[in-house]
């Protein structure tokens, strides 16, 4: 794997965990300080997922520059890696379908970025 993958793939997967970071802590007041239930905020905390990993494939494959929808994919790839060993090795506990599925959404979501990412930085770089 070219080094320029590698670091774009990283670049994209450290944007989503900071996002989803940031998502989670504001989450969490939100849950503290209102009568939000986490049952009715499940999907929003779902949809600001997507998101970041949306825009994780996008930076991974405009980074790249090339094959972003192979960046975006092993970056969502990384980023499910990366979640179930966590919650493997904390919970031992592995993935059901419910995450099965979510975490395939993120896949297609993240190529989807990915492929985005490279062609408006190609279209950018062909203006100047």
């Amino acid at each position: 794997m070219p080094q320029r993958l590698i670091s774009s793939v990283l670049y994209g997967v450290l944007m989503i965990f900071v996002l989803v970071i940031v998502t989670s802590f504001l989450g969490s007041l939100i849950l503290r300080y209102t009568n939000t239930t986490e049952e009715s905020f499940f999907w929003v905390l779902l949809i600001f997922s997507f998101i970041a990993l949306f825009l994780g494939g996008f930076l991974a494959g405009g980074k790249s520059g090339e094959k972003g929808w192979f960046a975006g994919a092993l970056t969502a790839l990384m980023y499910s890696c990366v979640t179930f060993l966590t919650q493997f090795l904390s919970f031992n506990e592995g993935f059901d379908l419910q995450q099965i599925i979510i975490h395939s959404g993120y896949l297609i979501t993240a190529i989807f970025g990915g492929m985005l990412g490279v062609n408006v930085r190609g279209h950018n770089f062909k203006e100047h």
